[in-house]
Formats: structure tokens, C-alpha cells, sequence
């Protein structure tokens, strides 16, 4: 499954910066994982990892479960709890926003698939 347009989505609805895009989808379709293997996959630096990483978890969408290990807040809550927190930064007014609500129900079954292996 392609995530592209839910990429683009997390960074035009909810101003996600690209890097924290990828960080976010990958951690919450893969499960837990350590910032070296977010790294490693998205052919990033260590830094860049760390630093995306604790920015999701600042907007409420990772928690870290170790020392060592970022997981994924579930995505139905996430997304919209991310949007709301760009309305206050932004000072816009919060509503429903359809194309974030639909974020969280296209990513709840790889959120379960990687959570019940």
C-alpha cells in the first residue's frame, strides 16, 4: 500500500514537516522502533531521526515506551489531536476536518496489523 497521498496529506492538513511525515507513517505501520532503525530505513541521520522523533511526540503522536524506542499513539486519536494542536499554533478556529479524519481510519489496520503479529 502506497502512502504517498497520506504523506502529503499529514504535511498540507496538519503542517507536518516531511521528515516528521515519514517518522510518524513508518512508526505507526511498522510498530515500535528504535531511532537507529527509523534511520536506517528512511535513510536518514541519526539526528534528523532524534529530532523528528521528539517532535512527534511533543504534537502527541509518539510516545517514547524506553530510553531506546519511539512507539505511535493510535492513529484515529493522533491525527486529529496533531490537527488540533496546528489550529492553536496556527490561531485557527477548529473543526472538522474530513481529509485528517480520514488519515486516522485508512491507517488504523496497518496501526493493528503491526501491533498483533
Amino acid at each position: 500500500m502506497s502512502f504517498s497521498g497520506i504523506e502529503n496529506d499529514l504535511v498540507s492538513q496538519i503542517r507536518l514537516e516531511p521528515i516528521q511525515a515519514k517518522v510518524y507513517l513508518l512508526v505507526t505501520c511498522y510498530g515500535k522502533m528504535t531511532p537507529e532503525t527509523i534511520a536506517e530505513k528512511l535513510k536518514i541521520s541519526l539526528d534528523e531521526t532524534k529530532k523528528a522523533s521528539r517532535d512527534l511526540m511533543t504534537l502527541g503522536a509518539f510516545i517514547d515506551i524506553s530510553e531506546t524506542e519511539f512507539e505511535a499513539m493510535h492513529p484515529r486519536f493522533t491525527a486529529v489531536n496533531m490537527y488540533r494542536k496546528m489550529c492553536e499554533r496556527e490561531k485557527i478556529e477548529f473543526k472538522q476536518n474530513k481529509t485528517v479524519d480520514n488519515i486516522g481510519v485508512i491507517l488504523e489496520k496497518s496501526y493493528d496489523d503491526a501491533r498483533t503479529k
